[in-house]
């Protein structure tokens, strides 16, 4: 009888219990300045718990980042309007007031799935600018965050102005009082690039590197300044994308009154999705794209070694990939056809520009007006590789589609000019280049390489009449050296080889046409020449056709003769 009458009371002693264990079980303290792996399981909230502040820190950031789940960082536990934050990169702004020495966030996965990643609390005084604190366009009051959004030609990078420091309990400025320099017009924004290891897709890789930049002393170390925006400018930075590779992007803002700095929260991309089955981070690359550069790199390796022996099919290779880039350029810029239709439509007519020059060599014997044409290939090549390096970047050509263009054009068809004095040199110099570089952008449809950019940066800014302001930059790692390396190799090796096996032949093949006219003249002129008492062709197939049909009569004995 006590039992059954103090069950009830055991009872919920026991679930009290279990829930505490729980809520302890959901509680993870953040020392600053300290990394913190976190796992959020499904349709439970982790609160954050900041402890051990000094009275010295004015305001902290708390950051959470996964590799391609979001994450909803909030200041309740039950996320309110303009009180949380919903991203793969997150990050919330506490304002401290006097006295306090902790500070409660919560966690929770929006996607009812368990969610693992890094969380770090960065300290900041009075005299640091305040990031995001200016914010007038995203949904929190104060935004340190860093927005980040993609398609197949750039990245744009946005993020809210900031304020300058204030003590505990204090009002923060004005952010729309007069331009001076004692209010946060002052402020500067370094825009920093840090690439991840290329082809390395791993969270492990990521969450180390985030760990190298997470604050503005790492940043500043290991990561790229790539621009610095004033307080007039417009909060805004458009990159190039780079599927597959990851970037880090992270902004520095700066108090040139106080010489102080704050970071905002980096942010990641890999300019691609893990969700997608077709065209994902890990399946990057479409069927028929791969089928298509495979077969473009067997080709070119032919031609670095034997292009300009088998000249004919250089001179198809030369004008299939003239026709088919320029018809693929006009047939995205005015159809809305699909990849792969388009693709096939650019091989097609690509085909017939390789059989056109073919047959205009053929019918007409211009050995000049080819080399002009596959001079041009190898002035797109140069003109690509001038404008790949940094002074593609340069303002002048950021912010003037014509300049571009017209150093472009400029390049190319210097090359030409240069061909037109040496041309078997020329031609051989060609074939070794191209070759070689179909080789590169091969290998790239199977692993990212960053050379494959070099005509990819042109292709896009072709195709997209925005991509001028974007910052082409790109990563150079050790696959791109090794390529690089392979290149050379290639096109070196290719040219010296054709210079060694042509050096007693003729500069270039005769015109099939001009030979078969001067041998149709000479064996009408030449009654000496066994060819000239040939019947015509149709009387010599006629012939044939009867001796197949025919049976063939014995002639009887034969005698050989005697000499």
């Amino acid at each position: 009888m006590i039992f059954w009458t103090f069950s009830p009371l055991l009872q919920l002693l026991l679930l009290s219990q279990i829930e505490v264990r729980a809520q302890e079980e959901n509680r993870v303290v953040f020392l600053p300045g300290t990394f913190q792996n976190v796992s959020v399981p499904q349709n439970e909230t982790v609160q954050v718990v900041v402890s051990r502040i000094s009275p010295n820190v004015t305001f902290v950031t708390l950051q959470f980042h996964t590799q391609r789940h979001n994450v909803t960082l909030s200041y309740n536990r039950v996320p309110g309007v303009g009180l949380f934050m919903t991203a793969q990169d997150s990050g919330l702004l506490s304002a401290l007031q006097p006295g306090q020495t902790s500070v409660s966030l919560f966690l929770s996965s929006p996607d009812s799935k368990t969610v693992t990643g890094i969380g770090l609390i960065l300290p900041f005084s009075t005299t640091d600018p305040v990031p995001g604190g200016c914010n007038m366009e995203f949904n929190l009051d104060i935004d340190p965050n860093v927005y980040i959004h993609y398609n197949l030609y750039e990245t744009t990078v946005h993020f809210a102005p900031a304020n300058i420091g204030t003590g505990r309990g204090q009002a923060p400025p004005l952010c729309d009082e007069s331009a001076e320099f004692s209010t946060h017009w002052r402020l500067r924004y370094d825009i920093y690039q840090y690439f991840l290891p290329e082809n390395d897709l791993s969270e492990s890789s990521l969450f180390r590197s985030l760990q190298a930049v997470a604050d503005a002393r790492g940043m500043e170390a290991r990561g790229r300044r790539v621009m610095t925006l004033l307080s007039s400018d417009v909060t805004m930075a458009v990159f190039n994308s780079i599927p597959g590779q990851g970037v880090i992007y992270s902004v520095v803002v700066r108090d040139p009154l106080w010489n102080t700095s704050s970071s905002y929260v980096p942010s990641h991309t890999y300019a691609c999705s893990f969700a997608s089955t077709m065209d994902g981070c890990h399946t990057l690359g479409k069927v028929s794209t791969k089928l298509f550069f495979t077969l473009i790199g067997l080709v070119g390796l032919f031609i670095c070694f034997f292009g300009h022996r088998f000249f004919k099919c250089e001179l198809f290779c030369m004008g299939f990939s003239f026709a088919a880039f320029f018809l693929f350029v006009l047939i995205t810029r005015t159809t809305d056809l699909d990849y792969n239709i388009r693709l096939a439509l650019a091989a097609v007519v690509g085909v017939l520009g390789g059989v056109v020059l073919v047959m205009s060599w053929w019918r007409f014997g211009s050995v000049m007006a080819c080399v002009v044409v596959v001079g041009l290939m190898l002035g797109f090549v140069v003109a690509s590789i001038v404008l790949f390096t940094p002074l593609g970047d340069m303002d002048v050509f950021r912010q003037s589609d014509a300049v571009y263009w017209v150093t472009f054009c400029c390049i190319m068809l210097t090359v030409p000019l240069v061909l037109v004095r040496w041309p078997r040199e020329g031609n051989i110099s060609t074939c070794g280049v191209v070759g070689g570089y179909a080789v590169i952008l091969a290998v790239n449809a199977y692993m990212y390489t960053s050379l494959s950019f070099i005509t990819l940066n042109v292709l896009k800014r072709l195709l997209n009449n925005n991509y001028s302001s974007v910052f082409t930059d790109v990563p150079f790692q050790t696959i791109d050296f090794v390529l690089m390396t392979v290149w050379a190799a290639l096109g070196v090796s290719g040219v010296v080889l054709q210079l060694y096996r042509e050096r007693s032949r003729p500069f270039f093949p005769p015109s099939p046409y001009l030979m078969w006219l001067q041998e149709r003249e000479r064996r009408k002129t030449n009654v000496l020449d066994p060819s000239h008492h040939f019947p015509p062709l149709p009387n010599r197939l006629l012939a044939r056709a009867r001796q197949l049909t025919k049976r063939m009569e014995p002639a009887g004995e034969h005698t050989p003769l005697l000499l």
